[in-house]
């Protein structure tokens, strides 16, 4: 595509215009041409006509592309600048698929909520359709539910019922955007949405947006945990929804999938109920009738959007909550989950971001509830996330109460001043040394300082460990990330990815050299280290980094942004010198204050020393614009062997990032 753009530049202007006319009068007249004739076209002409199309074209016409060899993803890219004006939502959307279905969940909340935005007015004739709403149901995995805006989810129980069949067999993650009154009728709709997804679907992933431990108390009530709610409980017995909840109850011969009074400590864990048959269009009356019956239990609502004279519905199932993220977790919520933890056997990931930093006796609590439940062979929780922690002693008590953790990320947020005491508890005696199943670790922390103890000490017990980001971590004056650096090339042999940032290493050059040569790493990322800060020669003692992943085969990934490398940048290119040149196929260089004339002569140095892969090179965040035609020119030169990374520089802006990086 980008080569078929750049031979087009060389055609006369005239001819360009008759061109780009032509090519928007087939997308203009698409379905008059048909999809045949478009086809017949020759490939080149094909790949000029993609950025024209709209997304329903785009949709449509990409099978058969793809059968004859041809990507749309220039197309899908193409959406998504459009939509977003930069480049920034499209680095880390390698296939034609991740980029259509990053076009389709960004369009399709806009569109059904009735949301607006500058790309969609553009675009409004052939987005604001049926066609458009199908198209992208059937791509998106991620349904996004705002209660407040109450018709389009009605919609989904009369004229748009096929959508709401279509999204219970494609959706696998549920989002709830907004708080929820379950005291008021229109929220039954909402609670009736969210029954069909969880439960009668497929979706088996939830995340809630919001602060409201009543809801969460609703959503996790019955998928997975045993625990009632007892304002929940009150609440479904209430005077207003005991005779809707009686006959249905009755009507299905004792049974349902009613929020019942008891735990469900006698229903199996691992028994699948049958699905029930979808259910007929339901008049829109209901909005206005005054006589419903308020009811907030799944199997009502399931009667309740029925149509009058409609056969008896089955048993409703229970869904299984598997992955379950709280992006507002306060207090009243954390108490609701711990309650629930205790039985979640199905519950496989948990992710918890504080509304403000954790208080210590609420992250103990969790750590309680965890260890109750880690206890139990029906245990199924594995990946854990938690921010904000108010101290590193913490992470070391999840661990310890979780010894089947798989998966640990945690951010660390210091907010008292002065001394504090290390947190000891009787659990994590007699676990502390054992080792941990432990592979794949994040530890941001933002504190003063750190006791650099508290990380290697986990390290030395995870010698599965096969994926580590480290961020922020700032030591005593006169300490050494060194000690980090040894202790994963000693205990760690396991290790694949790597990602320090934010860490001072300009005097670990020895021990980044050995835990190069001593772990098979496939990606490597040192973001704002600092690195040549302290290199007495510097481009000696980045020739010699560059020797050693040289002769890492398994790397594919390297990263040295926002490093002060600028004239340095020229040795980078003997990564691919020599009989055995690195395997990189991703470079980031992002923010190193690269002049124009230096990445010139870096790109000359790269065409002598050309990558035996089409490279990935992320040149964002250097000052081009101090020379704009010799950098224009660098990436000219770059083009033929590398995918480039690039976008607008703001000299005003120099000053900041020398700032930064200082």
């Amino acid at each position: 595509m980008r080569d078929a753009a750049r031979k087009a530049d060389k055609r006369n202007p005239k001819e360009l215009c008759l061109k780009k006319i032509c090519l928007q009068a087939v997308s203009k007249h698409f379905a008059a041409v048909g999809i045949e004739a478009v086809l017949d076209l020759p490939t080149p002409l094909i790949e000029d006509l993609l950025p024209h199309l709209t997304v329903c074209q785009l949709d449509e016409l990409q099978p058969a592309l793809n059968l004859k060899g041809i990507s749309t993803y220039s197309g899908w890219v193409g959406i998504l600048e459009d939509m977003c004006g930069c480049m920034d939502h499209v680095i880390d959307l390698l296939t034609e698929e991740e980029a259509k279905h990053e076009v389709m969940r960004m369009l399709f909340t806009v569109i059904f909520y009735g949301f607006t935005n500058p790309f969609v007015n553009r675009n409004i004739t052939n987005l604001n359709t049926p066609s458009f709403l199908w198209a992208a149901a059937k791509c998106i995995k991620h349904f996004l539910l705002t209660t407040s805006l109450h018709k389009p989810l009605l919609s989904l129980t009369a004229e748009q019922r096929p959508l709401l069949n279509l999204l219970e067999k494609r959706i696998r993650s549920v989002g709830v955007s907004q708080s929820v009154d379950l005291s008021k009728k229109k929220t039954q709709i909402a609670l009736y949405v969210l029954h069909r997804l969880l439960d009668h679907g497929e979706a088996k992933e939830l995340v809630i947006h919001v602060q409201c431990p009543i809801m969460l108390a609703w959503l996790l009530h019955g998928r997975g945990s045993q625990y009632v709610n007892y304002k929940l409980k009150k609440l479904m017995h209430s005077e207003n929804t005991s005779c809707v909840s009686q006959a249905a109850s009755t009507s299905a011969d004792g049974a349902s999938c009613s929020l019942q009074t008891k735990t469900l400590a006698d229903q199996d864990d691992q028994v699948n109920p049958c699905k029930r048959s979808r259910l007929d269009p339901v008049s829109v009356e209901w909005e206005e009738s005054e006589k419903t019956n308020l009811t907030v239990d799944p199997q009502v609502l399931c009667r309740t959007f029925t149509p009058c004279g409609g056969l008896p519905a089955e048993t409703c199932p229970w869904g299984k909550i598997e992955r379950l993220e709280i992006r507002q977790c306060g207090s009243d919520s954390l108490t609701v989950l711990n309650s629930a933890l205790l039985t979640f056997f199905c519950l496989r990931s948990l992710t918890l971001h504080s509304i403000s930093t954790f208080r210590e006796s609420e992250v103990l609590g969790l750590a309680s509830a965890l260890k109750q439940l880690s206890e139990s062979s029906r245990s199924s929780l594995t990946d854990l996330s938690v921010s904000v922690l108010p101290n590193t002693e913490l992470m070391d008590i999840l661990l310890n109460t979780n010894l089947s953790l798989t998966s640990l990320y945690v951010e660390v947020q210091t907010i008292l001043w002065g001394p504090r005491f290390m947190l000891r508890h009787p659990w994590t005696a007699e676990s502390e040394m054992s080792e941990l199943p432990l592979e794949k670790l994040t530890v941001k922390v933002a504190q003063v300082q750190t006791d650099l103890n508290f990380v290697t000490s986990v390290l030395r017990r995870c010698p599965h460990l096969t994926s580590l980001h480290v961020a922020g971590m700032r030591l005593p004056t006169g300490s050494s990330q060194s000690q980090l650096l040894t202790t994963l090339s000693e205990s760690n042999p396991s290790l694949r990815s790597l990602t320090l940032e934010d860490l001072n290493l300009s005097d670990c050059l020895p021990e980044i050299l050995n835990l190069v040569r001593d772990c098979n790493l496939e990606e490597l990322q040192f973001n704002d280290c600092r690195l040549l800060e302290k290199w007495s020669d510097k481009q000696e003692s980045l020739q010699q980094l560059v020797a050693a992943l040289k002769t890492v085969p398994s790397l594919h990934t390297l990263s040295m942004a926002q490093n002060r490398i600028a004239k340095n940048v020229c040795v980078l290119a003997e990564l691919f010198s020599g009989s055995s040149p690195s395997s990189v196929k991703r470079l980031d260089i992002s923010s190193n204050f690269i002049q124009p004339a230096e990445l010139l002569e870096f790109s000359k140095a790269l065409r002598t020393h050309c990558p035996p892969h089409r490279l990935t090179l992320d040149l964002r965040k250097n000052p081009g614009d101090r020379d704009p035609d010799t950098w224009n020119t660098a990436l000219r030169r770059l083009r033929p062997f590398c995918i480039l990374l690039v976008e607008g520089w703001k000299s005003t802006n120099t000053m900041a990032d020398h700032i930064s990086n200082m």
